[in-house]
């Protein structure tokens, strides 16, 4: 099967990719919910998982360009290879699809990748200033600080690769791109629009605070013990 093209798709590859697409579409509703975009800025993806086991095969699903939130639904989703080649729908793809394939292409376990132009999160962002960790919150999240990655124009690698070198040996699923905004992955598109949503809520919290004075910094070793009991005990 040839998964860049649509017309040897297996009908249960098909199912999947049609279910990926309703799925994106309802998880998009979520950024304008949570104020995290306005217009039609933003967007989320998810990557759908070939046969091949080096991802040779995958494909991802994220909106189109320019196209307003009201608007999604799963036929607007567009599906494109890793590559960022349009493989199915009409639209043309969202300008950060580059982005999204590049962290696809060199970080494998991720599934979900998420841009937004939240405004507290991109206030630091412009400032170029990590988010340092002064909240229990933060230690189960992100594991410390929430990074600041390099500055750089859209159109090529170049924002992936910013990504991928900031978050490839950090825990947090979360990144401020200078100049531009946060960028959040996750296992998959719900767990990235998870972590876009809560770095909005830091960046706001931590902002204030700093306003009324010195922040308090959390120990290191109190920063591992919350992240290893958040993510391995916390939760059904």
């Amino acid at each position: 099967m040839d998964h860049r093209n649509p017309a040897t798709w297996t009908p249960e590859f098909a199912a999947e990719v049609q279910r990926v697409r309703e799925y994106v579409a309802d998880l998009h509703a979520e950024l304008p919910r949570w104020e995290l975009v306005v217009w039609t800025a933003g967007n989320v993806s998810q990557r759908i998982r070939g046969e091949a086991e080096d991802g040779s095969q995958d494909l991802l699903v994220i909106k189109p360009s320019g196209v307003s939130y009201d608007d999604l639904s799963a036929e607007a989703m567009v599906v494109c290879d890793l590559d960022g080649q349009l493989i199915q729908g009409a639209g043309k793809p969202s300008s950060d699809t580059a982005a999204h394939a590049y962290v696809y292409r060199h970080m494998p376990h991720i599934g979900g990748v998420v841009h937004t132009h939240s405004t507290y999160a991109t206030a630091w962002a412009a400032r170029g200033e990590a988010i340092p960790c002064v909240l229990t919150m933060m230690g189960d999240e992100f594991g410390g600080d929430i990074p600041v990655g390099p500055f750089a124009l859209i159109g090529d690698d170049s924002i992936g690769k910013g990504i991928v070198d900031t978050l490839k040996d950090h825990p947090s699923p979360a990144v401020l791109m200078q100049n531009h905004g946060p960028f959040t992955i996750g296992k998959d598109a719900r767990a990235a629009v998870k972590a876009a949503v809560m770095v909005e809520e830091v960046a706001r919290t931590v902002h204030i605070a700093r306003q009324g004075g010195d922040l308090i910094p959390i120990p290191k070793e109190a920063i591992e013990s919350l992240y290893a009991r958040y993510q391995n005990v916390y939760g059904q």
